[in-house]
């Protein structure tokens, strides 16, 4: 056997070196498979998009994306071409000539990155044989009227046929990793390994099937993970067949990877691995990055916002604007899993804080969660009439008024206020007025649901009375759609709608990951999680005080649901009570911790995946020094040391705090000096060269 060769995690553009001259590094292909590549479904599609820039850069023309093809996708997002490389072209020829249509071209996302799609329609001829093979390799039955399930086999078996045609140009020579995400694309990684074609193989779980159903129907699941009898549970909730199918995807790949440690502890309890990596889930920064000009986009965005206020709420508009406070969840409509059951109820005992307490602050909720609906609500429509039509009077007296005024001083004269307005202005002004008069509430939802006597929002609102009274402190807003700047009622894209929001709220039961408050923090936004998010676990190890940072982390694990809920109405009503200053500051906080969730930073997780892959395919060409998976020592977010932005993030000493001993405490905040410091926390998951002298070895250092 020849002497296997190490592994360099140091080494140019990302690509594995080693010393033999007969396997050269440019003919290492990668190739990541997913059902979500170029088709949106659900966060998936968002890992891949975000972090194939900078796989791309790592990987240049080596680097190749499997997906399904789908015309009215494909139209928008991919440019034909030929492939670059023989042996791609070469097996997509072979696959052509039996009948298969398969496409390649650049998707067109930043990155760039080489896609090849598979036509599942034009393959599906072939059903029953490749069913059959299947069942052949792993003994696992498909049932026929499960639509997504035979999509998966056709897809999978498209991957490996391409993956067999592909390594039969290298003469069986370890030149390809295949990365797969979910059990949809798991096919493919079954098939190859049962085919012993010679690939590196991953597979990541982003969320296991029989959670996520399990969290649904609101069982104790993190309390009786070790309890659960799995096959029975899968056959009872009829994906058993399924179930089967990640599992097998699971145990059949060298490398199975996770995207939180909170997942990981529920894959090695339901499928039956203790994943080797965890690979958390970033963003790319670049997107969302606006310098130092995000705090005057959250003010132009709020303005929006305000504006979508003044339509909903004619006629009840008894509260300051200026002293409102926006806050939102969203994502898919899971109310238990999203934790959208919680949020309601610790908006009414808010509500209840707030009025007690006689406040002036008033929160407006925002809901956006799709849902079926028939159109917009004519109520809601008729608002931002009302608010178009009074801004229009407005307009045309302001101009009326500007003539005269500017006359009037052109002949040296101050205008006679009572005169100015004639008889005619004063009746506009008066049927303006009379046109916002209102007898009925502001309606709590935008749109006409199509069964909203079931809708567990709608129902959860009638249950604890929130319906926009005037005597409310909150106020609550359902809007069953996904944003978009085309909309008559708020014309705004999702980006921009957080940006111009206070506070996301997402108190999550089930949430592998957590792209929602991820998002808020690289755009500024403070939000609330959970210790049962992946987002929220990863940001508790990572920041010593999160709340400091505008990052506010519920208990679901390890509490009662009316403690969490508590602590939910605590965090809330914690932040209501934030002067203008001190919500200013910890956006700024916020906004630094961007950098934690840079794909160039968490991108060297996933590099150490294909290299243990690569160690474990091939362990006589590739050799890696065993050690645990890297570690961010030394990269941890120090509590600030300036005034605590919330008043509920330290109490205060004295019972006769006074407002001025706040702005004493606001002057000890340098927002120059804190964001240096941040700083020098975050150079040292960057550098992947040279370690400081005198420092241990950490992870991804390999033997020479």
């Amino acid at each position: 056997m020849p002497l296997a060769r190490s592994l360099s995690m140091t080494s140019l553009n990302g690509l594995p070196q080693w010393e033999d001259e007969d396997l050269p590094v440019e003919d290492l292909l990668l190739f990541e498979i997913s059902w979500e590549v170029t088709n949106k479904v659900g966060g998936i599609y968002t890992v891949i998009q975000t972090k194939a820039k900078t796989t791309a850069d790592e990987w240049g023309e080596n680097y190749f994306l499997i997906g399904p093809y789908f015309e009215q996708n494909v139209k928008t997002q991919v440019e034909f071409c030929e492939p670059p490389n023989a042996a791609v072209k070469k097996a997509m020829d072979t696959m052509k000539s039996q009948g298969c249509q398969v496409s390649f071209g650049r998707w067109l996302i930043e990155g760039s990155p080489y896609v090849l799609l598979f036509d599942i329609g034009s393959a599906a001829w072939n059903l029953d044989k490749w069913k059959g093979e299947f069942w052949d390799a792993s003994n696992i039955g498909i049932p026929f009227h499960d639509q997504e399930a035979n999509d998966a086999v056709i897809f999978g078996s498209l991957t490996a046929w391409f993956l067999k045609e592909l390594s039969y140009q290298f003469d069986d020579k370890p030149n390809i990793i295949a990365h797969f995400h979910e059990w949809q694309a798991g096919v493919g990684l079954i098939l190859a390994r049962s085919q012993k074609l010679p690939v590196a193989t991953i597979f990541t779980t982003h969320a296991t099937l029989l959670g996520r159903y399990l969290c649904a129907a609101s069982i104790d699941f993190y309390n009786n993970l070790d309890q659960f009898d799995i096959d029975k549970e899968a056959g009872e909730r009829q994906i058993y067949h399924r179930y089967c199918m990640e599992r097998a995807s699971v145990h059949c790949a060298h490398v199975f990877t996770t995207v939180s440690q909170i997942t990981a502890t529920e894959a090695e309890h339901m499928l039956k691995r203790t994943p080797d990596v965890v690979t958390p889930n970033g963003l790319n920064i670049k997107k969302f990055s606006a310098m130092h000009e995000f705090q005057n986009l959250h003010s132009m965005y709020k303005a929006r916002i305000q504006e979508f206020i003044r339509g909903h709420f004619y006629g009840h508009l008894d509260f300051n604007l200026e002293k409102t406070l926006f806050f939102f969840i969203a994502g898919r409509y899971e109310f238990s899993n999203k934790g959208a059951d919680m949020f309601l109820e610790a908006l009414s005992r808010l509500n209840f804080l707030l009025r007690v307490h006689k406040t002036d602050v008033t929160v407006i909720v925002f809901f956006i969660m799709p849902a079926k609906t028939n159109n917009f609500n004519v109520e809601t429509l008729k608002g931002q009439a009302v608010r178009k039509q009074l801004w229009d009077t407005a307009q045309s007296v302001k101009e009326k008024f500007g003539k005269k005024l500017y006359n009037a001083l052109l002949k040296g004269e101050i205008p006679d206020l009572n005169k100015i307005l004639d008889r005619d202005d004063i009746t506009i002004m008066k049927r303006a007025i009379y046109s916002t008069q209102r007898h009925c509430l502001p309606p709590v939802t935008t749109h006409n649901m199509i069964d909203d006597s079931n809708d567990p929002i709608l129902n959860t609102i009638r249950r604890i009375g929130l319906f926009n009274n005037r005597t409310d402190r909150v106020k609550v807003i359902l809007h069953p759609e996904f944003l978009s700047s085309t909309s008559p009622l708020l014309p705004l894209d999702y980006e921009e709608f957080v940006r111009g929001c206070h506070l996301g709220v997402f108190p999550s039961y089930y949430e592998p990951w957590g792209y929602t408050p991820a998002e808020c923090t690289v755009m500024g936004i403070p939000s609330v999680t959970t210790n049962l998010s992946g987002f929220g676990c990863f940001m508790q190890e990572h920041v010593s005080d999160p709340a400091a940072y505008g990052i506010y982390i519920v208990d679901r694990r390890f509490r009662s649901p009316d403690e969490s809920c508590n602590q939910l109405t605590q965090f809330l009503y914690g932040f209501c009570q934030q002067s203008r200053r001190q919500r200013i500051i910890q956006r700024n906080r916020t906004e630094r911790l961007s950098d934690l969730l840079d794909w160039r930073y968490l991108g060297r997780y996933y590099m150490h995946a294909r290299h243990l892959a690569l160690s474990r395919t091939f362990p006589d060409k590739f050799e890696m020094e065993p050690s645990a998976p890297p570690k961010t020592e030394g990269f941890r977010y120090p509590r600030p040391s300036s005034v605590p932005p919330s008043p509920s993030v330290s109490q205060h000493s004295s019972p006769h705090h006074s407002e001025a001993e706040d702005e004493d405490e606001d002057e000890r905040y340098d927002e120059d000096e804190e964001a240096e410091r941040d700083r020098q926390n975050i150079k040292s998951p960057f550098s992947l060269g040279a370690l400081p002298q005198g420092k241990k070895k950490q992870h991804g250092e390999y033997r020479n």
